[in-house]
C-alpha cells in the first residue's frame, strides 16, 4: 500500500470517527444511513449528510430562493429577507442547536437547506394560489414540492432525475409535508423545524420594524419581548441599535429555553439509539409557558404584519397574476417551455404547470405574466 492509498484510507474514516467522537447515541449516524435509491460509492473525506448538503446546496432550485419572497416584496426595498437568506438562517441557528445536543450537524444541515427549496413565488400567497390552480389534481404544497424537485425535477450529477439523496433526508422532508404521520421524526429534524419557527418569529419582527409596518409600542406588551428585554438591556440602547438587539435577544430565549427543555426531555433516553427515540415517540420542545408565548407572538404578526393592507393588496395583485398565468397557459400548452411540454404525458398538463410555476422567482413571473398575458393575449380574449 503506497503513502496515497494510506492517506484516501485514513481521510475516509475521518468523517465517521469524528461522529462517534462527538455525536450522542440518540443521533443519527452516517454509517447507519440506509442509503440511496441509487446505490453510490463512499466518498472518501464526506460523509453521506454532507454530500446531501452539498447536492441541495448547488441545485438551481436552491439559487432561485434568493429571487423569492419571505413575508416582504421586492418592492418594499432591500433590507428584508428572502427565502435565501432565511434559509441560511435556519440552517445557522438548527446547527448551534443541533451541537448543543450532540446531534448530527451535517444532517441537520441538509434538511435545513431543503426545507424552503419547494416555495413558488410570491411566498405563502403564490402557493395558496397555485393550490387553488390544481385542486382538480390534489393541490399544491410547497413542502411536496420540495420533494419533487429533488426526485425527479433536478437534475446534475447521474443519468436519472433528482439529486439521489439519502432516504434520511427525504424522511425530514416528508416529515414536513405530513406532521400528522405519527411516528415521531428524527430528532435532527425536529430541531430544524424549531430553528425554522424560531427564525421566522424574530426575523418578521426585524424586517417589520425595519419596513416602519410595527412601532414598539405595540410590540412592548407581547411576554416573549418581555422576555427578551430581561436579558439584554434593550429600553438604555440607542435608538439604532434597539431593533438589533431585540432580534437577538428574541432568538436567544427562544434557543435557551428550546435546548433547556430537550436535555431533560433527552436525559433519560441518552442510551438509545435514533431508532429507539423515535420509537418512544420523543418530541422536542420549548416549555410550554415559552409555547403560550411564542403563540401571543404569532398572532400578533399574523393581525399585525402578515394581514397589515400594504402586505394584503401586493398579495391580491400577485395571486391574481399566478391565476391568469396559469389558466392562459392551461389554455394554450405551446407556450410552455420545451423542457416541460415534454412533462405533460407523463405528469398531466396541471402538475406540469404548476412545477414550471412554482420554480419561477418573483420577478421572472412578473416578467412572464407581462409577456405572456399582458402582452401576449389574444385579441378579445379573457383571461380574468
Amino acid at each position: 500500500m503506497n503513502r496515497t492509498t494510506v492517506h484516501a484510507s485514513h481521510t475516509m474514516m475521518s468523517w465517521q470517527h469524528r461522529e462517534r467522537l462527538l455525536l450522542a447515541p440518540y443521533a443519527m449516524f452516517s454509517a447507519q444511513s440506509a442509503g440511496r435509491e441509487f446505490p453510490e460509492e463512499v466518498h472518501p473525506y464526506r460523509s453521506p449528510f454532507q454530500r446531501d448538503r452539498d447536492r441541495v446546496l448547488h441545485s438551481a432550485a436552491f439559487r432561485r430562493l434568493s429571487g423569492k419572497m419571505q413575508v416582504f416584496t421586492g418592492d418594499m426595498g432591500d433590507y428584508h429577507r428572502t427565502r435565501l437568506t432565511h434559509t441560511n438562517e435556519v440552517s445557522s441557528l438548527a446547527r448551534t442547536i443541533g451541537r448543543s445536543l450532540q446531534l448530527n450537524e451535517d444532517l441537520i444541515e441538509a434538511m435545513a437547506l431543503l426545507h424552503d427549496i419547494g416555495h413558488p413565488p410570491f411566498g405563502h400567497c403564490g402557493e395558496d394560489a397555485l393550490d387553488e390552480c390544481t385542486h382538480s389534481v390534489g393541490g399544491f404544497s410547497h413542502n411536496r414540492f420540495a420533494l419533487e424537485l429533488v426526485t425527479k425535477v433536478e437534475q446534475r450529477y447521474t443519468e436519472y432525475s433528482g439529486l439521489n439523496l439519502t432516504r434520511e433526508v427525504l424522511a425530514g422532508q416528508e416529515f414536513r409535508s405530513d406532521k400528522d404521520s405519527g411516528r415521531a421524526p428524527m430528532l435532527e429534524m425536529q430541531v430544524v423545524d424549531a430553528a425554522d419557527s424560531m427564525a421566522y418569529d424574530a426575523h418578521d419582527v426585524d424586517d417589520a420594524i425595519k419596513l416602519g409596518l410595527l412601532s414598539w409600542e405595540q410590540l412592548s406588551g407581547l411576554s416573549l419581548v418581555q422576555r427578551a428585554k430581561q436579558i439584554a438591556p434593550i429600553e438604555d440602547a440607542a435608538p439604532e441599535w434597539k431593533r438589533q438587539m431585540l432580534v437577538h435577544a428574541l432568538l436567544d430565549v427562544q434557543m435557551r429555553d428550546f435546548l433547556t427543555n430537550s436535555l431533560e426531555t433527552l436525559h433519560d433516553v441518552r442510551n438509545l439509539d435514533t431508532t429507539g427515540v423515535q420509537d418512544l415517540g420523543i418530541r422536542l420542545s420549548m416549555s410550554s409557558e415559552f409555547e403560550s408565548d411564542k403563540e401571543e407572538l404569532e398572532e400578533f404578526l399574523f393581525d399585525h404584519v402578515y394581514r397589515h393592507p400594504k402586505l394584503t393588496e401586493i398579495r391580491q395583485r400577485a395571486a391574481t397574476r399566478i391565476h391568469q398565468l396559469f389558466r392562459l397557459l392551461k389554455s394554450h400548452p405551446d407556450r410552455l417551455p420545451i423542457r416541460f411540454q415534454a412533462w405533460v404525458t407523463t405528469w398531466g398538463l396541471e402538475r406540469t404547470i404548476a412545477t414550471y410555476v412554482a420554480g419561477m422567482t418573483d420577478r421572472f413571473c412578473d416578467d412572464q405574466y407581462l409577456h405572456l398575458v399582458e402582452m401576449g393575449r389574444p385579441r378579445g380574449a379573457d383571461w380574468s
